[in-house]
């Protein structure tokens, strides 16, 4: 299989959006069984996040009592997170305390991360939000994680927002959503996105110069 290094990759993403590629993987790929477009509960932290890059992934579950280090398990998966990784994690459902923070997101920056994909809560939101660091979750509190949830591995597949997500797969977000793409299919999911995308601009283009909907569809079979 033809590989593209990442930098390529992540810039072809970026000029496109979330509800294309979910559409190809649909129809073109025949995913229509499968889900790769997160849960509508995981939304950006503030608007106009354009995220890609590849997963490198958490899982963190309840705990009833404090650790004997507390947060070694946060700061081993920071301290693992390389130049284009996204941050993907999941609370396992708690949502009493925040996974997510400033600190995090300051050293995961430090490491060469792109972002954070957690379904769960964030924390200190004015400081995130400040540095422009793309973070998507599910809501926002105060709590700290310390004696209430802990990572207890990475690099692994988790089940994030209602999506199967391995390390290495292709994060992509935006102010729609988020989509995952299976790492053994994202050049040509990439490819057929794009020639989609050009097809909807023409389509767009036929409208303003006088055509109806129907005529474009009838054209280029895009909606």
């Amino acid at each position: 299989m033809k590989k593209y290094d990442d930098q390529s990759l992540f810039s072809r993403l970026e000029k496109l959006y979330t509800g294309l590629i979910s559409d190809v993987l649909d129809d073109k790929l025949g995913f229509k069984n499968n889900v790769y477009a997160m849960e509508y509960t995981m939304r950006p932290l503030y608007p106009n996040i354009k995220l890609v890059g590849r997963a490198a992934t958490a899982l963190a579950v309840p705990i009833y009592q404090e650790p004997e280090e507390p947060y070694k398990n946060e700061l081993d998966f920071i301290e693992s997170l390389k130049p284009g990784d996204v941050a993907v994690a999941t609370q396992n459902g708690a949502m009493t305390a925040g996974l997510w923070g400033a600190l995090l997101s300051t050293g995961a920056r430090y490491r060469g991360a792109r972002g954070a994909i957690v379904d769960g809560i964030t924390r200190d939101t004015k400081v995130i939000k400040e540095m422009q660091f793309p973070v998507f979750i599910k809501g926002i509190a105060p709590g700290d994680t310390k004696g209430r949830i802990d990572i207890i591995s990475y690099n692994e597949p988790i089940m994030c927002g209602g999506v199967w997500v391995n390390p290495g797969d292709i994060v992509f977000g935006d102010d729609d959503g988020v989509v995952i793409i299976p790492q053994e299919i994202a050049n040509e999911v990439i490819n057929l996105a794009e020639e989609k995308f050009k097809k909807e601009m023409q389509f767009m283009e036929g409208l303003k110069e006088g055509s109806s909907v129907k005529e474009m569809f009838e054209k280029y079979q895009v909606l």
